[in-house]
């Protein structure tokens, strides 16, 4: 546990440095996830290679560029002998019935010889003491596969172009930066998925549909928002979550910033609207119709565009602006 915190903690300040687009210390930061002794649990839990993966990319140091390609190359060498282990489990569950079958075989030829030499024609033993052995079909099984491509299993096949054309391009979208490859992610099944859950809930690919798919996209593209692409490849943000998020819920966190910003100005606006204004009889509420109104000028655009007014009716409450 104490391992997995202290990686989670270097981590969480690689992740700031990029957010800052400042990665001065990152080098030290690299040597400390060097120093220590990594299992294939504290990758998947800590998430630590991705943050080592954005600093290698948003870092023009040499040696932070270089010694995160040689950690990295390092933790995929432990994802690739978990595989290796489960592929030696099947070699020998595939072996254990392969003694058996030998002495079968074994027999079989001996009786061939016997029967060569007596001269009679070789035949198959009856005899109900002899054990057989029913073959079963043998399936692909996950064991072999990592463990996050099991999160997204093959989704149905479809036969429509305009679905697999939305499929494309969400792979693209997935496929936008390396983080993809460092998690071991297959974003086909994934993407697949992720429109089988937006046709399910449209049945038909119409304009709805592909509006739905168009933000999906354009959000798991972003640039400035790797959060959510990185969530949904991990399998924070399940395939059925991210088909209905709404844009507020998809937005980077610079974007929920500037739309809280916009709220309280907004706010404000309608308070000085309320509090501040002088009471004339100059404009007739389009509600009411009566002229005991309050308006309020405020300078809210450039210094070269007249000023806003807005009014408040002091009968109704009916609140309107113009310019």
């Amino acid at each position: 546990m104490a391992i997995n915190q202290e990686v989670e903690r270097i981590a969480k300040k690689l992740d700031k440095m990029v957010h800052k687009k400042n990665t001065e210390g990152a080098l030290d930061m690299l040597t400390e996830l060097k120093n220590i002794k990594m299992s294939l649990e504290t990758l998947q839990s800590t998430r630590v290679g991705m943050s080592v993966n954005a600093v290698r990319k948003h870092s023009s140091d040499e040696e932070v560029q270089t010694l995160a390609k040689v950690l990295i190359k390092s933790w995929k060498k432990l994802l690739d002998g978990s595989e290796g282990k489960s592929d030696e489990k099947e070699k020998e569950k595939k072996k254990e019935g392969s003694p058996v079958r030998s002495s079968s075989t074994s027999k079989d030829s001996g009786m061939n010889e016997k029967s060569k030499k007596s001269g009679e024609s070789p035949s198959t033993p009856t005899s109900p003491s002899m054990p057989t052995t029913p073959t079963t079909p043998t399936s692909p099984t996950t064991s072999t596969l990592p463990s996050q491509v099991t999160l997204f299993p093959p989704a149905p096949v479809t036969t429509s172009s305009v679905r697999n054309k939305c499929r494309e391009l969400l792979v693209a979208a997935l496929q936008t930066d390396d983080d993809h490859k460092t998690i071991g992610v297959h974003c086909e099944h994934l993407a697949a998925q992720i429109e089988e859950e937006i046709f399910q809930e449209f049945k038909t690919t119409d304009i709805k549909y592909k509006t739905r798919l168009r933000s999906r996209i354009s959000n798991l593209k972003d640039q400035k928002n790797p959060d959510l692409r990185r969530k949904v490849l991990c399998g924070h943000i399940s395939a059925q979550r991210i088909a209905s998020m709404t844009a507020e819920e998809m937005a980077s966190a610079e974007m929920k910033q500037m739309r809280e910003a916009l709220t309280k100005e907004s706010i404000r606006e309608h308070q000085l609207s309320k509090v501040g204004g002088t009471e004339t009889d100059m404009f007739i509420c389009n509600k009411c119709h009566g002229k005991s109104c309050s308006y309020t000028q405020v300078q809210i655009r450039s210094a070269d565009e007249p000023m806003t007014t807005f009014v408040l009716c002091n009968s109704c409450g009916n609140r309107w602006k113009f310019c």
